[in-house]
């Protein structure tokens, strides 16, 4: 029997399990092996994610599982990734505790992440119809490795989504993620675009995926320039640990010329980096400024928008749902 969950689409025996590990067959249906079953909570600054256009300011609540439908070489969250769940602390939270959370820890909105959500999405789907019942947006962190069928539900279930496009190219997908073809990944980008916010990270590999800078720069741009581009100066580790590490003034001239393109290109996990603030693409205004947080994403220091507008030139900025302040009472 198939699993239709990623596009592994892997054949599942009675009690056996596929790529990801975490779905098996049970008397003729797949199933979570662990349902409802976590390994992270936290309440984090929305930006830190990253998410820089989607409730800026907000208090989030991110909640993780275990397992990944991918095998990235370099992967920083392996020890929960590629990590076998039996050898994981695992915490149950049922739907209707998980939104308890939300309301006791001030958080705003619930975001999955940490580790692939696909691997659990019947227990992200219970939990975000909770939520939403609630009046709490739920957003998500995926690699974007959908079947048709699980995409349409997870673009009904989580209304901002934060894809990693590590590659325009099958090749690099295949050496260093595992997968053999990227266009599942491109066709489910447009699909969610069409249909939700959508923010895009992109971790830079040097020599490896760093010459690919403008090609993912003119795919996002067919889609919609308005798209925020986050690009995450990768310091590999798992299988690639002793690899060197990007270099900033090479990174940042190539996200110079594709910034003519995409205005809102953020660049990140350095110290000091002056290209995680938002600009306003037509006078320039640092309309709203953030300071690296040291990993990928930022955190608020000034937010300058009027009505979501420039106030230099009344310029609209592309937000998704509305400033939140870290302490503002749910």
């Amino acid at each position: 029997m198939k699993c239709s969950y990623c596009e592994w689409r892997c054949e599942l025996k009675e009690g056996n399990t596929g790529v990801c590990g975490s779905y098996t067959q049970v008397n003729g249906v797949i199933k979570e092996r662990y349902p409802h079953r976590w390994t992270s909570l936290n309440a984090v600054h929305i930006e830190s994610l990253p998410f820089y256009h989607a409730y800026p300011g907000s208090r989030t609540l991110l909640i993780g599982s275990s397992g990944c439908n991918f095998d990235c070489s370099y992967c920083s969250n392996s020890y929960i990734a590629r990590e076998s769940p039996s050898k994981l602390y695992l915490f149950d939270l049922e739907p209707k505790q998980v939104v308890r959370r939300a309301r006791q820890t001030g958080c705003h909105n619930i975001v999955f992440a940490v580790n692939e959500p696909m691997v659990s999405l019947q227990s992200i789907k219970e939990v975000a119809e909770e939520a939403q019942g609630a009046g709490i947006p739920v957003g998500c962190m995926t690699n974007g490795y959908q079947t048709p069928e699980s995409v349409e539900v997870l673009s009904s279930i989580c209304s901002f989504i934060n894809i990693s496009l590590k590659s325009i190219s099958s090749r690099f997908y295949y050496k260093y993620v595992g997968i053999r073809n990227i266009e599942p990944i491109l066709r489910n980008i447009k699909y969610l675009a069409a249909r939700n916010h959508i923010e895009i990270t992109t971790p830079i590999i040097q020599s490896l995926n760093d010459h690919e800078i403008d090609g993912i720069a003119a795919f996002i741009y067919s889609i919609d320039p308005q798209i925020p581009w986050h690009v995450f100066r990768l310091l590999p580790e798992y299988k690639m640990k002793d690899y060197h590490h990007p270099g900033i003034e090479e990174i940042s001239f190539k996200l110079e010329e594709a910034r003519k393109l995409l205005p809102f290109i953020y660049f990140g996990n350095f110290v000091g980096s002056d290209w995680v603030s938002t600009l306003c693409p037509d006078c320039g205004t640092n309309v709203i400024e953030r300071i690296n947080l040291g990993g990928c994403g930022g955190k608020i220091t000034k937010y300058l928008l009027q009505d979501g507008k420039c106030p230099d030139c009344s310029s609209k900025i592309p937000l998704f749902g509305e400033r939140v302040e870290w302490d503002a009472v749910v």
